[in-house]
């Protein structure tokens, strides 16, 4: 049962405290919001203890005292110690199990317990309030009626105290019977007085800014955002996802260090710390698990893969930060077709996942992408010349300084800018974002990269061009680079990497890091990495 705006008009002036509470909200059509990318920082959870800045709607220490002084004249005790009760239900369990009630029907014979916290709240008459009480994300509405109240002792008197006392954020609890309104809401028709579980001493902001703007914390964010709560529990139930995926197919789910003597795995620049017992012994937060894995599959495990964080002290824009989440698995025995079907498979059904998902998520708008498979395919070399309209040099004949400068012309030729440092992996890589990524909308495979773009990947001539290319595959949707996969080469991934390291120009040859990968590759059984796929989805950035 809903009041209209007019009626809602009148009724603001009963009490300045209600008032405050309800005064912006009123009845309003429900709005879908539509998620970018970037809003999923909005669920990171700040490491920082820096103040975000004076909350205006805070209450000072003597209008706390006289709330807490209202509160005792309708509830002895503002902090009740709380006993759950036996026939408490959550929100899910009670929409589920009540479904079935028709409009102004009634389960007399059943009583249930409600938690949660108000939302909003709406006078209909001295005698009767709709509460909204949210746990969890899902909503319930409660009728709470004086007349139906009188016998448990609450007097017309008491029940005012009550509705003076209500307040955004407060935790209540409420027993009653399922019923659904006229107007086919299912409810909770409270047969005793809404019980006080903890008094919300801060006014919880009605709209929320966005992030970056918002003088608020995030946990407050959370509270006021139904978007930014959606994207927290769209990203769990995703993670769930991606782990039964790997389960499923016999993947075995590991925890590699995060904190060691070697970041390892990528040409990456490090957060660096020390420990206080070996003070002397630097330690650095991993840039990827990758090195980690690899050791597993030398050690026999097949099918390894693991969910968690990797670090890099690098940029931060709105494809990158500093700290982020991957899946990396690594697949003896099976080669790039094998896993690139495997990342079809993973999407389409991650797409129908979401797709439900998207049926009680309400703030998430659903994705026009279709994840139909097979995916395009985009051909490095064959189709960057197509779009380019002109020829690449021949990059496994050609020496690599005479390639450089061929392709530094093509840049001049068609006046785009070259990046900084431009050598020939960073030049290609550049040209591929001009030309090739744009096609990507829709789910689509760049494969087989020159091999200076991928070194330590297996290469094999390309049956086309002719050229020594690299058995790696990127998916990119949306113009984002998702996933990345590759071949692991044996015995000369050394000499690769040691080229790879000189010519960024971030360790010493004789450093510690490139001494640890020297240990790897030349380990006993290190050619079983030969039979090896690499596999890296990013889950935020």
């Amino acid at each position: 049962m809903r009041t209209s705006c007019s009626r809602w008009a009148s009724q603001l002036s009963l009490d300045r405290p209600f008032a405050r509470l309800t005064r912006a909200h009123l009845p309003s059509s429900p709005s879908v919001t539509t998620t970018k990318p970037q809003d999923c920082r909005l669920v990171r959870w700040s490491s920082t203890n820096t103040p975000t800045g004076p909350a205006t709607h805070s209450l000072d220490r003597k209008g706390w005292e006289n709330r807490i002084t209202e509160i005792r004249n309708v509830y002895h005790e503002p902090y009740p110690r709380m006993t759950v009760d036996k026939r408490s239900i959550s929100s899910d369990e009670f929409h589920s199990k009540y479904d079935y009630l028709k409009p102004n029907e009634t389960a007399e014979q059943d009583y249930v317990v409600i938690y949660g916290r108000i939302q909003s709240a709406r006078i209909a008459g001295s005698k009767l309030i709709f509460l909204d009480l949210v746990q969890n994300g899902r909503k319930v509405q409660v009728l709470c009626n004086q007349r139906h109240l009188d016998g448990m002792g609450v007097t017309p008197e008491k029940f005012k105290q009550f509705y003076h006392l209500l307040r955004r954020g407060d935790v209540f609890s409420v027993i009653g019977h399922p019923h659904r309104t006229s107007r086919r809401e299912l409810s909770v028709a409270a047969s005793q007085l809404p019980k006080l579980i903890t008094p919300c001493l801060h006014d919880v902001p009605l709209r929320m800014k966005d992030q970056e703007s918002s003088p608020y914390d995030r946990h407050v964010q959370l509270l006021s955002s139904p978007t930014a709560a959606d994207i927290l529990r769209a990203r769990s139930s995703i993670i769930q996802y991606i782990r039964s995926f790997f389960l499923d197919r016999s993947f075995m789910e590991v925890e590699t260090p995060i904190l060691a003597s070697v970041a390892g795995g990528a040409v990456a620049r490090p957060f660096q710390t020390s420990a206080t017992e070996f003070p002397d012994r630097p330690l650095s937060l991993r840039i990827a698990p990758e090195l980690w894995l690899k050791r597993l599959v030398v050690g026999g495990f097949d099918k390894v893969f693991e969910i968690g964080p990797s670090f890099r002290n690098e940029g931060l824009d709105k494809t990158h930060n500093p700290e982020f989440t991957t899946c990396e698995f690594y697949h003896a025995f099976a080669d790039l077709e094998t896993l690139i079907t495997l990342t079809e498979s993973f999407f389409t059904g991650l797409d129908r996942h979401i797709r439900h998902l998207n049926e009680t998520l309400e703030t998430l708008s659903p994705t026009t992408t279709s994840f139909a498979a097979p995916f395009c395919r985009l051909d490095f070399i064959p189709d960057l010349e197509t779009a380019m309209c002109h020829k690449l040099p021949d990059f496994t004949t050609t020496p690599t300084e005479e390639a450089t400068k061929t392709v530094i012309q093509l840049f001049e030729q068609l006046s785009h800018p070259l990046p900084t440092n431009p050598n020939l992996p960073r030049l290609l890589d550049r040209l591929s974002a001009i030309y090739l990524e744009p096609q990507c909308r829709d789910p689509t495979f760049i494969i087989n990269h020159p091999e200076c773009l991928s070194p330590l990947s297996k290469s094999f001539t390309h049956p086309t061009c002719g050229q020594t290319v690299a058995a790696r595959a990127e998916l990119f949707i949306d113009q984002r680079e998702v996933v990345n996969m590759r071949g692991t080469k044996d015995i000369v991934s050394l000499a690769w990497f040691l080229c790879t390291v000189w010519d960024v120009h971030i360790f010493d040859m004789a450093s510690t890091k490139a001494t640890v990968r020297r240990r790897f590759v030349l380990a006993p059984g290190s050619k079983k990495s030969t039979q090896a796929r690499c596999w890296t989805v990013a889950i935020d950035f």
